[in-house]
């Protein structure tokens, strides 16, 4: 990494561990505090257009979006003012929260930023049966569930390829996540723009409002959390697509890649020197492989929030 850019050290830079796909330090210099970000490229999912994510911070930043200052930006390190903030728990947030957030989504959607790259999906990937018989053989932990459900991973990737996406189309964050949020005097700042790209508006909203109005599972989620997320984004500005599965599949199909990729991290079986520790890893695949099946299940249920 090059980083005399920031200063002068006043402490040696430390790593800050939690990341489910890059690693994050801190550096203290004679200039201030920074989070700097080595990225995982060598097995990223898709492709990191760093010049145009950088070029979408620097604009929502400028727009007043509550956000890290993006400071400097190459192919494989990022940086940014560090912030402090109190994390977001994986619980439903308030409803003042929630409200601002839909909000700042539709001041992100109307930012006038130019874009050059067509995002081109590839087909889901459909080889659940035989990294479950990989995993068997490997005795991996969470082997027999994944054996259990592989029927249930396979109707998952048919739905993502064949859910209709009505649009629009919107550029934006792509993972309004609680773990890519803090909490400052209770009100929001969006960390982690990474993934930002264009998107189907349903799919961006149904992800984040679904993302901070429940727990772990699906058996708690609070609609008027849900709700409020959605009535921010009107009073921000926005229009709402209609309803429909759509709201959903952009989320159930990146848990699904998730999912796989940290799959192919365990039974890898070393630590890898880029991306999370092979214990975290061991972790997602295991609430991939258990949740996946319950979500997808619930989608009656989910869609039922938009009503």
């Amino acid at each position: 990494m090059h980083l005399s850019h920031l200063g002068t050290p006043i402490r040696p830079m430390a790593r800050v561990h939690g990341g489910f796909a890059n690693r994050m330090y801190r550096l203290d210099t004679d200039q201030g505090s920074f989070a700097v970000k080595e990225l995982n490229l060598a097995d990223r999912r898709s492709t990191y257009h760093v010049e145009d994510v950088f070029r979408l911070e620097r604009a929502a930043f400028a727009a007043g979006i509550p956000m890290p200052e993006p400071i400097s930006a190459s192919h494989d390190t990022l940086v940014h003012r560090w912030v402090e903030g109190e994390k977001v728990p994986e619980a439903p947030v308030s409803a003042a929260y929630a409200f601002e957030i839909g909000e700042i989504l539709a001041r992100i959607h109307a930012l006038d930023v130019e874009w050059t790259h067509v995002s081109v999906e590839d087909p889901t990937a459909r080889d659940w049966p035989e990294l479950a018989e990989r995993a068997a053989a490997t005795g991996q932990p969470w082997a027999d569930d994944l054996v259990s459900h592989v029927e249930a991973f396979l109707a998952i990737a048919r739905f993502v390829d064949t859910c209709e996406r009505p649009g629009p189309v919107v550029l934006t964050h792509k993972d309004v996540q609680p773990w890519n949020l803090l909490a400052r005097d209770s009100r929001p700042v969006l960390l982690d723009w990474e993934l930002s790209g264009m998107l189907d508006l349903s799919s961006e909203l149904g992800s984040t409002a679904l993302s901070i109005s429940k727990g772990p599972g699906f058996d708690n989620i609070e609609p008027a959390i849900f709700r409020a997320v959605l009535d921010g984004y009107v009073a921000g500005g926005g229009t709402l697509p209609p309803p429909g599965p759509s709201w959903f599949v952009f989320m159930i199909g990146g848990w699904l890649g998730h999912t796989r990729w940290n799959i192919l991290r365990c039974l890898a079986g070393a630590e890898a020197s880029t991306g999370p520790d092979l214990a975290l890893s061991h972790e997602a695949a295991r609430n991939g492989i258990r949740g996946l099946p319950d979500m997808f299940g619930r989608l009656p249920e989910l869609e039922a929030l938009l009503v």
